[in-house]
C-alpha cells in the first residue's frame, strides 16, 4: 500500500532528525560561507531551492505604499501609507494563526489579506472605496516588485537547481507575481498545496515530499531568520539573504551571527556565486 501523505512527512521528519547532528560548513568554520562552492562539501546533494517571497524576493512594502498613495489621491483622502502597510503586514501572522488553531478552516492568503484590509479600512474611517477598488487594492500583493538582484540571481540559480517559491501566498497570487515581475520559477510551491502555513513543519517538508527528496537535498532561502529556524531543525539546508530595506529603512533587519545558517549573503547574485553558478 502506498504510504499516506502524513506518513511520508513523518518519515521525512525522522530522516531530518537523524541528520541534525551533522554541522554545516559555515557552522563548523564559525564563519559566513562566502567562497564559491565547486561541487563538494555540504551542498553537493542540493537539488531543489525554495524561496520565501514577500521581503526575500520582492519588495512588497514599497508597492503597497505606491498603490495606496495613488488610490487616496484619486479618491481625495490622506493616509500614512507606510504605517498602513506595516499594520497590514502585522495582521498577517495573527490571521494565519486563526487557520492554524482551527478557528477558521483552510483559508487562502488572498482571503485573509482581504479580511485584514477590511478591518484596517474601517479602523481608518475609509468608506469611499468601491467594491471593485477594494478588491483590486487587495491584489496589490500579487504585484510585488522584485529586488534588483532577484531576477538575475534566480536566473543563474535556475541553471543548476530547480527553483520555486515556498510562500504562504496562494497559487494564483504567486503565479501572478511571477508573471508581473518576470520571476523565472520552475514551478509554484507553497502553503496552499500543503494546506499548512509556515512555520508548520508540513509546509517546509512539502517540497521534500513533492520531489521525492530528502531534507538535505532541499535548500530554503529567506530574508527572515524566523523563516529559516524551522527548516534548519528539519534538516533542510538554509541560506539567509539580508534585506536591510524591507521595512523601509536600513536597520530593520538584523544580520544573523556567522554560522547560524549554512549560507549568509547580501543578495541572490552573491548566493549564485557562492553556489558556483
Amino acid at each position: 500500500m502506498k504510504p499516506s501523505r502524513r506518513d511520508a512527512i513523518a518519515g521525512a521528519v525522522a530522516v531530518a532528525g537523524a541528520m541534525l547532528g551533522t554541522p554545516s560548513l559555515a557552522a563548523a568554520q564559525g564563519t559566513t560561507t562566502r567562497t564559491p562552492w565547486r561541487g563538494g562539501g555540504p551542498f553537493a546533494n542540493v537539488k531543489l531551492m525554495v524561496f520565501d517571497t514577500f521581503g526575500t524576493v520582492v519588495d512588497w512594502r514599497a508597492v503597497v505604499i505606491e498603490e495606496g498613495a495613488r488610490l487616496s489621491k484619486a479618491k481625495g483622502f490622506t493616509l500614512d501609507w507606510g504605517a498602513f502597510a506595516d499594520d497590514w503586514r502585522a495582521a498577517y501572522g495573527p490571521s494565519m494563526n486563526r487557520v492554524r488553531t482551527g478557528e477558521l478552516p483552510w483559508t487562502k492568503l488572498d482571503v485573509l489579506h482581504r479580511m485584514s484590509l477590511d478591518t484596517l479600512l474601517a479602523k481608518h474611517g475609509i468608506t469611499s472605496l468601491t467594491a471593485d477598488e477594494t478588491r483590486e487594492f487587495n491584489r496589490v500583493w500579487h504585484r510585488g516588485r522584485p529586488w534588483p538582484d532577484s531576477v538575475p540571481g534566480l536566473t543563474r540559480l535556475k541553471t543548476r537547481f530547480t527553483i520555486a517559491p515556498m510562500s504562504n501566498g496562494n497559487l494564483s497570487l504567486l503565479t501572478n507575481m511571477a508573471k508581473h515581475g518576470g520571476l523565472p520559477w520552475d514551478c509554484i510551491l507553497g502553503a496552499e498545496l500543503a494546506k499548512h502555513y509556515k512555520p508548520d513543519p508540513e509546509a517546509y517538508l512539502s517540497p521534500v515530499e513533492f520531489f521525492d527528496l530528502t531534507p538535505p537535498e532541499v535548500m530554503m532561502v529567506a530574508a527572515h531568520q524566523t523563516d529559516l529556524a524551522g527548516p534548519k531543525r528539519l534538516g533542510l539546508r538554509t541560506a539567509y539573504v539580508h534585506r536591510p530595506y524591507e521595512g523601509g529603512s536600513a536597520g530593520t533587519q538584523t544580520m544573523p551571527v556567522a554560522g547560524t545558517f549554512d549560507i549568509i549573503v547580501k543578495d541572490l547574485r552573491e548566493l549564485a556565486t557562492i553556489l558556483g553558478v
